[in-house]
């Protein structure tokens, strides 16, 4: 509820109102697998078909000859990451898969974080009328890898993909040796030869989910605390009014906005490059034997 003499919601409610999800229903525990955010689902996957489109249509577009700006653009973008697949995973069978998979996560990844640059409040206003008229709760986030939910799946996906690589590559007995003889190896002692298995493959169990994990986490809280200086950047203009210190108020928005803007679209770039890096490196390790 606003605070008295307000005519809109207080900053802590301006927050806690944008930082909600529209959701299939309402979550009961800490962990409910029930609960769908419908937001980060419906943008994600539309951002994910804009995506493939656009390489679609680059490659259709392709030419022999001199090449147009976007057709450089790409060409660039593929070239970068086929050097850096080159670079970590020295199967050539395995990288006509893996290249053109971490082409499709920077550019989708890319593209979710993008949605942290449009206003606060655009999307969200609109939802406020369409809505309710629908019988949906007035309730949207669209910066999908802010959604813990989402940076983990993406995270998970990649971790199915080091054990299915982890199979092809070593074969299921050679992955299996390895989890119980790596990173300490083994002993002809038999007491001693179990006690390094049993401590091996915990070893290997807890840098799987340590990997994934921070994967996922990385991503998320760079972009959940980049969504949240927006938030507060917002609230300057809710504070403007008709005198010196609102107008200071106004200008400081302005002047807090852009400069964060700036360096915000490093930080989506970054994290983007970044966490397809991580999943190449973690293939590429799926592909080494210890």
């Amino acid at each position: 509820m606003a605070a008295e003499g307000m005519t809109g919601p207080t900053p802590g409610e301006y927050i806690r109102h944008h930082l909600v999800h529209l959701t299939n229903q309402k979550q009961g525990f800490i962990v409910d697998f029930s609960v769908i955010n419908l937001d980060s689902v419906i943008v994600s996957s539309v951002l994910g078909a804009l995506v493939c489109f656009v390489l679609w249509r680059a490659a259709r577009a392709a030419t022999a000859g001199v090449p147009g700006r976007f057709q450089a653009a790409v060409e660039m973008l593929v070239e970068m990451v086929d050097s850096q697949a080159k670079g970590v995973i020295h199967n050539a069978e395995s990288r006509k898969l893996v290249a053109p998979m971490a082409l499709t996560v920077f550019c989708w990844i890319f593209a979710m974080n993008f949605m942290d640059m449009l206003p606060v409040d655009a999307l969200p206003a609109l939802w406020h009328v369409a809505g309710p008229a629908m019988g949906y709760p007035d309730y949207l986030r669209v910066v999908p890898t802010a959604d813990l939910s989402t940076t983990l799946g993406l995270s998970i996906s990649v971790l199915l993909l080091c054990l299915f690589y982890n199979i092809k590559i070593k074969g299921f007995g050679g992955w299996t040796h390895e989890l119980v003889t790596a990173p300490f190896g083994t002993s002809k002692n038999p007491v001693w030869a179990l006690l390094l298995g049993v401590t091996n493959f915990l070893m290997q169990m807890i840098e799987f989910v340590a990997k994934t994990v921070s994967h996922g986490m990385r991503l998320f809280g760079n972009m959940f605390a980049g969504e949240l200086v927006f938030m507060l950047i917002a609230l300057l203009g809710g504070f403007a009014t008709l005198s010196l210190t609102g107008g200071l108020l106004f200008v400081g928005r302005l002047i807090a906005g852009t400069v964060w803007t700036l360096f915000h679209i490093l930080v989506i770039t970054l994290q983007a490059f970044i966490f397809m890096m991580l999943a190449l490196i973690y293939l590429g390790q799926a592909h080494d034997a210890h």
